[in-house]
């Protein structure tokens, strides 16, 4: 049986190649996760976009005792979110959280995850 990764990411993340390209990039989400599919074809990778905290925190519980491994990008969720914390806390999938840009060189808002100490490992700016 296949390992099965679920991407969730959050709000504006539907933007990528579009929004803030000196900071994001220009490549869309779906050409990375298309790529992503390619390299690792031996492995589901299931895909979820919201910009609604609730929608990620129902698919967090709905996911987070099936998957093998989640990987977030919570967007700026991540700075404010007790309640997205709290979800990761309560499922038993290894959680990731990824940032696209290095947070700790950003505004100070942005230099705190809630999510970091809840999660196996936080990749930022890589």
């Amino acid at each position: 049986m296949a390992l099965t990764i679920c991407i969730i990411n959050g709000p504006n993340l539907n933007l990528l190649g579009r929004r803030e390209t000196h900071i994001y990039g220009t490549r869309s989400f779906e050409d990375y996760l298309s790529e992503l599919r390619q390299r690792y074809p031996d492995i589901q990778i299931d895909y979820y976009q919201s910009n609604h905290e609730g929608d990620i925190i129902d698919k967090l519980q709905q996911v987070g005792y099936e998957a093998d491994g989640i990987v977030i990008n919570a967007g700026g969720y991540s700075h404010t979110s007790i309640a997205i914390r709290d979800a990761i806390a309560a499922i038993a999938s290894p959680t990731v959280e990824v940032h696209i840009s290095d947070i700790n060189l950003r505004e100070p808002f942005r230099r705190h995850s809630y999510l970091t100490d809840v999660c196996q490992a936080s990749f930022s700016g890589l």
